[in-house]
């Protein structure tokens, strides 16, 4: 699922820049419709203003005094207007005269700039011209929102003489930009807003078909894998997407009848294989029974009849069980147990069956040490052990048998001061029906003792090894978590 991963983190960075490049491009649109129409707004305003002027000038009124009334009335003005989400107190708007030579002659902010030459500045200049003119210019060159916007209109004589009418002045109006960024803002604001919340929803919707859809079929996947390798992995959570629990399912009922039917083809194949040789050993004493022979000689076929019937029988008996535990994908029932208890039980029963070979068990079992799981299962891995450092025992020899914790863990050592495992058969001795002799006999277990603990290991999230002391011997461990989660 790296690729799914890959795709999800390319999409979430397209789709975020995307929208960041949409919230820049409508945030700039706003700037530039919003300075479009004050700029609109004061044009007429201009040319108003300069039309009431003229009407003045042709009652003997002069320019100067027609504004300074205008201008003193209006600001006598109380204002209260509610404008969206603004309240408005205040006029925003100024205006200054110029006379046809570019010089300020009224300037309603206090005069500020009455006598200075603006014959230069675009707004005049032009205007004189002929032409168009405004400007926008920084009060402070430092500071962007000190921004000014000036629109002038001309101021044109009569011309009752007979001449055509000229400019005369020209009338600025000028009003500071940072008045409309109130309005601006807010429009910034939820324009962020939206395309964040738009560009949100998108990333979560497709996280949440990545978490719905996609982890799910990630972890079908590694399932799959589990059966191609032969590991025996519970179903894993595909939480509650309909498709892909039906997909689960379909593939759950697909692996339990492939492995049921090759789990059967493979056990009834191995033991006909492994009863061939006890069966032909049982006929061929029978057929020879048959015949005259001497009391002894006899004896020794019933034994060996005897022998054979006892290999088969605990052949069939070790499979059975060893058939039970690989056939569990989970365990049954988990318990908390006590396996100090019943390490000291083992050991206790073992003892009895030590005297045939005068060997000797010394246990180091450390107490209260809780786990859970199937009591009956352990037993049964703990008790293979068991037996099979008996067998490999030499006569008069100690079997080492200890329980202890490790972190989280009870570990299980048991040694014997046998031969060892030879190094050709280390990574084979988990086999099933792989064996080894006894020393000092031909004798040779069913193979399937170690499977067997294996098996049982596993189902409680553990393992099992099996490992050559450096000076003589052998050790199994089985190392099981003393905190295991119910699957």
């Amino acid at each position: 699922m790296r690729f799914t991963r890959v795709t999800l983190i390319v999409l979430t960075l397209i789709i975020g820049f995307g929208f960041y490049r949409l919230g820049v491009y409508l945030t700039d649109d706003v700037d530039a419709q919003t300075f479009q129409a004050t700029e609109e707004v004061m044009v007429d305003t201009a040319h108003v203003m300069a039309g009431m002027i003229e009407s003045e000038i042709e009652h003997g009124q002069s320019e100067q005094e027609t504004l300074r009334d205008t201008f003193s009335h209006a600001h006598q003005h109380i204002i209260r207007a509610q404008i969206y989400d603004h309240t408005k107190t205040n006029i925003g708007l100024n205006a200054y005269l110029t006379n046809d030579k570019g010089i300020v002659i009224f300037d309603s902010d206090n005069g500020k700039r009455e006598g200075q030459d603006y014959s230069d500045y675009n707004d005049v200049a032009r205007t004189l011209a002929g032409h168009y003119g405004a400007r926008s210019s920084r009060d402070d060159e430092q500071n962007a929102n000190s921004s000014v916007l000036y629109v002038a209109a001309p101021i044109r004589s009569n011309g009752t003489d007979g001449t055509e009418p000229k400019i005369i002045a020209v009338l600025t109006v000028y009003k500071p930009q940072s008045d409309v960024l109130t309005f601006i803002t807010a429009r910034r604001r939820d324009i962020f807003t939206s395309t964040l919340l738009i560009g949100s929803g998108i990333i979560l919707l497709i996280g949440a078909v990545f978490i719905w859809l996609f982890q799910p079929i990630g972890r079908l996947t590694r399932y799959a894998q589990s059966i191609t390798q032969g590991e025996r992995l519970p179903m894993p959570h595909l939480g509650k997407g309909r498709e892909v629990n039906t997909l689960g399912k379909a593939l759950h009922d697909m692996r339990e009848t492939l492995e049921g039917r090759r789990y059967v083809e493979n056990y009834v194949s191995t033991l006909t294989h492994e009863l061939k040789s006890p069966l032909a050993a049982i006929r061929g004493a029978v057929e020879l029974l048959d015949e005259d022979m001497p009391a002894e000689q006899r004896k020794r076929f019933h034994e060996n009849i005897r022998r054979e019937t006892t290999r088969s029988e605990t052949l069939v008996q070790d499979l059975v069980q060893l058939a039970e535990l690989e056939g569990k994908p989970h365990l049954d029932q988990r318990r908390p147990f006590d396996l100090s208890q019943l390490c000291e039980k083992l050991a206790n029963e073992s003892r009895r069956r030590l005297t045939t070979k005068k060997l000797e068990i010394y246990s180091r079992i450390a107490e209260h040490i809780t786990l859970t799981g199937d009591a009956m299962v352990i037993q049964l891995a703990i008790a293979n052990l068991i037996e099979n450092a008996i067998g490999f025992a030499p006569q008069e020899s100690i079997i080492t048998f200890s329980l202890t914790q490790e972190d989280n863990e009870a570990v299980i050592h048991i040694d014997d001061h046998g031969p060892g495992v030879p190094d050709y058969a280390l990574h084979r001795i988990f086999d099933r029906f792989y064996s080894l002799p006894r020393p000092g006999s031909d004798h040779k277990g069913t193979g399937l003792g170690l499977p067997l603990v294996r098996e049982a290991a596993k189902l409680h999230g553990g393992t099992a090894t099996l490992e050559n002391l450096p000076d003589h011997g052998c050790r199994a461990t089985i190392r099981l978590p003393l905190q295991t989660s119910s699957k």
